[in-house]
């Protein structure tokens, strides 16, 4: 199944990076956030992964570029032959398609752009901002026995994203509300499964968000799922986030990181 990562964004809200790199290559420790989240989608058996860039997307075409040989031990021997030598390296069992979704696309779009590289086939969508600890099997479980076309994890971590609204049973959405005081409400924390019949609520139009009219026309027909996570989730919207994220990572208190 792939794996399709949100990552085209500019991260105004953390422009004292993103001004340099875009938001999924800020990094984390040593890497950048988009390789954390790889790596927790890989750790499930998860390898296949397509990557909707955007603002500054050569940067991670030349993080991928220059992947293996960033992780190997080489020697370049010039006195002959002009002879790279890789030694030893740390490969992951990666296949990635990095896609150029436009500039100022918003979610949506981005999505409905890459179908060529989907194909007729159930996938899993998250934004490359964002780790967790959220059991993606169970996730995938959830998703496969309710027969919707889309569900997304919910969070609760506060009061300054919109919230969801449930039916009785918990487990649909069936609308949306505007950012609240703290309530206990859910938010979409991504971490998606998605059936390919969601491209049909899709428009290529640059300014189709996902969030929007196609999920919320979704709730209406009872067709956007939940799962409720109740444990670990990050985003990093602000370097506060990117310095909390950082001090969990150097601590070895990382809850996303399961390899």
């Amino acid at each position: 199944m792939k794996v399709v990562i949100l990552a085209g964004g500019m991260g105004t809200r953390i422009s004292e990076e993103s001004y340099l790199k875009p938001k999924p290559m800020i990094p984390i420790g040593e890497q950048p956030i988009l390789w954390h989240i790889m790596k927790y989608y890989s750790s499930y058996g998860f390898h296949d992964f397509v990557i909707c860039c955007g603002y500054k997307g050569h940067m991670i075409k030349e993080y991928f570029a220059d992947y293996y040989l960033h992780r190997s031990d080489v020697t370049f021997d010039f006195s002959a032959e002009n002879r790279m030598t890789v030694h030893s390296n740390v490969a992951e069992p990666w296949r990635v398609t990095l896609v150029d979704t436009g500039l100022n696309t918003q979610t949506g779009a981005r999505v409905k752009r890459v179908q060529k590289y989907i194909g007729d086939e159930r996938f899993m969508l998250t934004y490359g901002d964002g780790v967790s600890d959220v059991d993606l099997n169970a996730l995938l479980a959830q998703h496969t026995a309710s027969g919707k076309i889309a569900t997304l994890t919910g969070v609760q971590p506060g009061g300054r994203f919109g919230v969801l609204d449930l039916d009785e049973s918990g487990r649909t959405v069936v609308g949306f509300r505007e950012k609240a005081k703290e309530d206990g409400g859910w938010i979409n924390g991504g971490f998606m499964v998605m059936e390919p019949e969601v491209f049909a609520y899709l428009g290529t139009e640059e300014g189709c968000v996902l969030e929007r009219t196609p999920m919320e026309t979704l709730a209406r027909g009872g067709k956007l799922g939940i799962y409720k996570h109740n444990g670990f989730w990050q985003c990093m919207d602000t370097q506060r986030d990117k310095i909390w994220l950082e001090q969990r990572w150097e601590s070895g208190n990382a809850p996303w990181q399961v390899w």
